[in-house]
């Protein structure tokens, strides 16, 4: 029986859960990839723009994806809260940002990286996006733990025996009848935890950190595997706008991930560079 509290009552205001897990995977991001500044020997100047790059690429990436591709009628229904963290229909209530797609993310990801990229530290992008994936992968743990809290992307009914069959009566409004579901926010929280480690082990102990692109293409390749093979067991995140040989919106967005993963991948060995110019600005 999952059945929790909304989140931490701080007297006037709730922390709520959620909004914990999404400031432990940016606190714990900054201070990993200031770890990561300090080894590759970048200056930590360079460490700012890129934290407020990522928050706000993932934020309004984030949001407008799931509007787009899960919830487009907004934009005609409630156009401020596509971009703000309110309703204004039929009410007016602080909703916080909630309806979060991790596919608008990654794509508004990719943009602001670009920028910081050229115009900011003078890298090339896949030396950025390399190092991201790190810690991205690991935030994409945090934010589903955040799911289970909420009680919320939760997966199809299971035999009440399995060792996977978890209750949710906090969904039961929009579900019905509360009855034993797979944690698919832990299954999916557990994939992108050991990815984390993977891509960790890999760039501290391997040279694969001077193959710019390969440790980002394998990050692409697994994430959003991961997230691919989840979704079989995930109920449906409203009305599926997005179909393809029986698969699912999320699916459907996961495949060109995994291609391009792949290409970036193969074509990394043709970006290699030394450790000289690893640690300094291009």
């Amino acid at each position: 029986m999952w059945d929790p509290s909304t989140g931490i009552n701080l007297g006037p205001i709730t922390l709520h859960y959620y909004s914990l897990m999404f400031i432990l995977a940016f606190g714990l991001g900054y201070f990993l990839m200031s770890k990561i500044f300090q080894r590759d020997r970048v200056h930590q100047k360079y460490l700012e723009p890129l934290f407020t790059w990522t928050l706000l690429g993932t934020i309004l990436g984030a949001r407008l994806g799931h509007v787009i591709f899960y919830q487009p009628e907004l934009f005609k229904q409630d156009f401020l809260s596509v971009f703000l963290p309110i309703q204004t229909q039929p009410e007016f209530k602080f909703t916080g940002f909630s309806g979060l797609a991790s596919h608008g993310a990654a794509i508004a990801l990719i943009f602001t990286t670009l920028y910081y990229a050229y115009k900011i530290i003078g890298k090339n992008p896949f030396w950025v996006y390399d190092r991201i994936g790190i810690v991205v992968a690991l935030g994409g743990a945090f934010v589903r733990i955040g799911n289970f809290f909420n009680s919320e992307i939760i997966g199809k009914p299971v035999h009440q025996d399995s060792p996977l069959a978890v209750l949710f009566p906090q969904m039961s409004s929009e579900y019905g009848l509360t009855v034993p579901r797979y944690p698919t926010q832990l299954l999916e929280a557990g994939g992108y935890f050991l990815l984390f480690i993977a891509l960790w082990f890999l760039y501290r102990y391997t040279n694969k950190k001077y193959q710019q692109g390969w440790l980002f293409g394998l990050f692409f390749i697994v994430l959003w595997s991961i997230r691919l093979l989840v979704e079989f067991l995930k109920e449906p995140q409203g009305e599926e706008f997005i179909g393809f040989l029986g698969l699912n919106t999320g699916q459907v967005l996961s495949l060109p991930f995994i291609v391009a993963g792949v290409i970036i991948m193969v074509t990394s060995k043709n970006r290699k560079i030394s450790p000289e110019e690893n640690s300094k600005p291009e």
